[in-house]
Parts: structure tokens; sequence; C-alpha cells
């Protein structure tokens, strides 16, 4: 999940694309361990435009990814679009609903394009409760990627702000704790 940005930010400087990223969520089982690697790759995400601020709760963090979409509003701005990645777990899904539903409304830049991560953790093992958010989002009427592997994260995350960037939505990319424990 950490190269995707990495990734992202690649193809669009090879693309001619003023663009710049940003990230922020609220960590927890199963992303536990993602803003931590954000952390360790701090160097690389600033060396490419991309800025990485851990959310209070995940209703901010939201709330700072929407804000990203709205760039172009802005006379004297430094970039023509910024790709924003929001995560958080199934419950930060169910506490977000307001700011996610309003943001993909609202809709996303041509340049820009959101990406949210959650984390699903059916079988209970690294959460309090058993979680799944598949309807909260379908009546966000946020379209959903569901990659079944690791090696599928960076695949399915690129098509997903493409997908973001071409129809104007948050898009989202579902990870469970089979996969992205592994």
């Amino acid at each position: 999940l950490t190269r995707l940005p990495l990734v992202q930010r690649r193809r669009d400087i090879a693309a001619g694309l003023n663009t710049a990223g940003f990230i922020s969520g609220y960590r927890g089982s199963p992303l536990g361990s993602f803003d931590q690697s954000l952390e360790r790759a701090r160097k690389y995400l600033d060396d490419l435009n991309i800025k990485f601020i851990p959310g209070v709760n995940e209703d901010l963090a939201a709330t700072a990814v929407w804000g990203t979409q709205q760039v172009g509003f802005y006379q004297n701005h430094s970039v023509d679009g910024v790709f924003g990645i929001w995560y958080g777990k199934a419950p930060g899904v169910d506490r977000s609903g307001d700011v996610i539903r309003h943001a993909n409304a609202n809709g996303t830049a041509p340049l820009g394009g959101v990406l949210a991560i959650f984390g699903d953790d059916h079988a209970c093992k690294s959460s309090t409760l058993p979680c799944q958010s598949d309807h909260a989002l379908y009546a966000m009427q946020v379209p959903q990627l569901y990659p079944s592997s690791i090696q599928e994260f960076v695949e399915y995350g690129l098509l997903g702000i493409a997908m973001s960037r071409y129809s104007g939505c948050w898009t989202a990319l579902k990870v469970t704790s089979e996969t992205v424990e592994t």
C-alpha cells in the first residue's frame, strides 16, 4: 500500500502532469501498520510531493482528503491536481459516512481523484467485532475494488485513482485481514 502513492506520482510525472499527493487516515486493524510504513517512507513521499498527515480521527482525515479535490478553486495554485488517499477500518467508514457521502457527491478533480482504502475484518481476527463496509459504501454510492492479493493492491489502487479521476467519484479499495496482514 505504501508503494501505491509513489507509483501514482511517478506515473503522473511520466505523463507530464503537475500533481501532488495527500494521504490521511486513522490507524487500526487491519491497517494498523500502514501509518508506520508511510512514516518510514516519508523521505520518498516528500521527494515526490506527497504529503502524509495522520488524522486525529476518521472524520477529520476524510474531510482533509475531500479538501484536496478543491485545489482548482484557488488562484495561484502550485499544482493542477492532488490525488487523495484516505484509509480507515470498517468502524471508521461508518463513523465518516456523512463526510464521505458529501465528498463523493461533491466530486473529485480530473487530475486529483480519491481512493478510500478501508480495512474489513469479517472473521474478527484483529478487531473487537466482525466488520464489513460494503453496504455502507453502496449507500454512499462509492464504487469498490476488492484485490485478492498483495500484488493487486497497487494495480487496483492505480485503477481506483484513474476511475475516480474519470468518473468524479471517490473509489474504495477493500483490504481484508487475510490479504493485508500476509
